[in-house]
């Protein structure tokens, strides 16, 4: 098989998967922009939260995600996505004062429709997840219960100056106890701007990523949070794989310990139409997946079913040309659903990935 490179684990392990980030309550006006808004829908994510959460609900594995949780009315709310998605929670709790926190931080998220696009802006302010730090979690007591895969992400290095420290330090309590480690890199430039912008990111990524068996990032998240030299992405295609496999040579040079990277492609044409795509690179093999046209409802979350129908593949053991396809399918059928979190059933998913049609089931 060529998954025996990433040693993945076939013994009984308390979680299959396992995620550290911050939890978040998105604010959803649908395709009206926040200044003509009169309602809202509440979705709860985090971009490592949402693998575990998709893991879990679509794909049936056990998964489980470390971190931070306040003790108010949009705690409980929170709280309560989380359990009905099948997710076990390792929370480090905070007390809220009543008036300034800490919080459960806010996204706020149009759709966009057509030619106007999505906007996503955010308060963090005083954000119980940034307040974590090495020695919050008893790495050993959760990892020697046995974790076949670790994964965080870029969101959650950049949210202040300890996460980062929190990551690499589970990082390798991940590796001492023999788990898969992935990271998606997930550069957000307008996070990174109060702890030292594009410089710290690149620093700090790198730290992170010695650690790291698998790697998700599309050419942008390398060459802006890695620093890998690449192809001008805003003039060329989003879809040329070419262009990626060939940043992957500098990636394997500056971190041998990387056995996979993996990323999406998307050439976004209006805000709900898009052509979707996705590779694999795995120790010099390469898989590429179809390339389809997508009919978006809500694109918040597409990244992170990528990911998860991809980490399936490998804990699953399919072949590399299956994994790709999972990732793509499982992404592609995210879009279509309103809401950070999947709405798919592991039928729809294998369906799509073989080549399914959207005629109408009877």
């Amino acid at each position: 098989m060529f998954m025996a490179e990433l040693k993945i684990r076939k013994d009984d392990c308390a979680l299959d998967f396992l995620s550290l980030g911050s939890l978040v309550h998105r604010l959803d006006p649908g395709r009206i922009p926040f200044r003509k808004a009169r309602s809202v829908a509440i979705h709860v994510s985090g971009g490592e939260y949402n693998v575990a959460a998709n893991l879990a609900d679509c794909f049936g594995l056990k998964t489980g995600i470390a971190t931070a949780m306040v003790d108010y009315g949009i705690g409980e709310l929170v709280q309560s996505r989380v359990k009905e998605m099948g997710v076990k929670p390792f929370y480090k709790w905070f007390q809220h004062d009543g008036a300034r926190g800490p919080n459960i931080a806010t996204v706020y998220s149009d759709l966009g429709y057509g030619v106007r696009p999505p906007v996503v802006f955010y308060n963090r302010a005083n954000e119980a997840g940034a307040m974590l730090k090495p020695g919050d979690f008893d790495w050993d007591a959760i990892f020697g219960e046995g974790v076949r895969w670790f994964h965080s992400g870029g969101i959650y290095a950049a949210l202040s100056t300890t996460t980062s420290e929190l990551i690499i330090e589970a990082m390798k309590a991940a590796k001492q106890h023999g788990a898969v480690t992935s990271f998606d890199l997930n550069y957000r430039g307008k996070l990174w701007e109060s702890i030292g912008g594009l410089e710290a990111a690149q620093s700090t990524f790198k730290r992170i990523v010695e650690h790291v068996d698998v790697l998700i990032g599309n050419e942008e998240d390398l060459q802006m949070g890695l620093g890998v030299k690449g192809p001008d992405v805003e003039k060329k295609s989003k879809l040329d794989t070419a262009a990626f496999f060939e940043m992957i040579a500098e990636v394997n040079r500056d971190f041998p310990n990387v056995k996979m990277v993996a990323t999406t492609l998307r050439e976004v044409e209006t805000a709900n139409r898009h052509q979707w795509g996705a590779v694999i690179w795995y120790d010099g093999q390469q898989a590429i997946s179809p390339t389809c046209e997508l009919g978006v409802i809500d694109r918040i979350g597409g990244g992170d079913g990528f990911a998860s129908g991809l980490i399936y593949g490998m804990l699953d053991g399919r072949e590399l040309d299956e994994v790709v396809r999972l990732g793509w399918a499982h992404g592609a059928l995210s879009t279509t659903f309103p809401g950070d979190v999947t709405m798919a059933r592991l039928a729809e998913v294998e369906a799509f990935a073989q080549g399914g049609s959207a005629r109408v089931q009877r």
